[in-house]
């Protein structure tokens, strides 16, 4: 079961909204959602998976988004932690054409493996994701979420960063 929240900074706090991600597949889709409904430049998404991962995920205007997982080998086993892991590790394939993924030259084998695929890059792609967090634990301090408290953030921890940020009422009124 997920959580996601979207909290967008305006001149009177934050405003935050619940927010579906039945139609987020990448990371720019993500991105795109919370720039609709920016009514100022920052945007901070918070998401969890019961308890077992946490994600943080900012977007000032137009600049990349920045990301930080709780956990990253348990959020790389979920859809949406995927996501957010795979960007961090530089495994986005989103720039793939879909017919590449397609076997169109006629044979019922497809094509041979190419001799200049190196097989070390395609272990690295496959590798394990180690336990701990990762991303930018830098996300949030100037908006009073210090690295080390985000680090440290254990149980409910977007109920937490959302006290930190001033509104806690109002993640929970989401909820």
């Amino acid at each position: 079961m997920y959580f996601a929240a979207l909290l967008a900074r305006t001149e009177d706090g934050w405003e935050a909204s619940d927010t579906e991600l039945d139609n987020v597949e990448r990371l720019t889709d993500l991105a795109d959602l919370a720039r609709e409904a920016a009514t100022d430049d920052t945007v901070v998404i918070l998401i969890e998976q019961e308890d077992a991962w946490f994600g943080v995920v900012r977007i000032d205007g137009e600049d990349d988004p920045r990301i930080f997982v709780s956990n990253a080998a348990l959020a790389a086993r979920s859809s949406y932690g995927a996501m957010l892991t795979d960007e961090l590790l530089g495994r986005d394939d989103s720039d793939e054409d879909d017919l590449d993924l397609l076997d169109l030259d006629g044979t019922e084998d497809g094509e041979p493996e190419r001799e200049d695929e190196d097989p070390e890059n395609a272990e690295a792609a496959e590798a394990p994701v180690a336990r701990g967090p990762l991303g930018d634990p830098r996300l949030l301090e100037d908006v009073g979420v210090g690295e080390r408290e985000l680090l440290t953030l254990d149980g409910d921890a977007l109920g937490e960063i959302a006290e930190a940020l001033g509104c806690s009422d109002l993640l929970e009124a989401v909820r």
